[in-house]
């Protein structure tokens, strides 16, 4: 973890004393990531579902790391995940659920359909 990373992470844990919301987690946070070294990254999953449930089939995948996008991962066989359920399950956090709004009917959406975009964090060394 940089210096300007931590004066920031410091900084929102002193806005959280005053609020009287500071948690243990949020000065573990600081601590972990100073002490070994590392900061954490992000990643983002695009999941296409054939369905708006957690549960339906994966249809199309595309994964960005810090390495740089993947692209989509056209080889349904080499995906590591079946559903939607399965990456939660493997740790990844649901930011964005598929946009109901473009659904017209069930089996006409306008838009990007049935998407999820999932995240998860990394460490990496600084």
């Amino acid at each position: 973890m940089q210096k300007e990373d931590i004066a920031h992470r410091l900084r929102i844990c002193l806005t959280k004393y005053s609020e009287g919301s500071l948690q243990e987690a949020d000065l573990r946070y600081i601590l972990d990531n100073v002490q070994d070294g590392t900061a954490p990254r992000q990643q983002l999953l695009y999941l296409s579902a054939s369905g708006s449930s957690v549960h339906s089939p994966v249809i199309g995948m595309s994964l960005i790391q810090e390495e740089g996008d993947s692209g989509e991962l056209d080889d349904g066989e080499q995906w590591p995940y079946e559903t939607v359920l399965d990456a939660i399950r493997d740790g990844w956090r649901v930011i964005k659920f598929p946009e109901m709004a473009l659904m017209l009917h069930e089996t006409h959406t306008y838009g990007l359909g049935c998407e999820f975009i999932l995240e998860k964090w990394s460490k990496v060394p600084c």
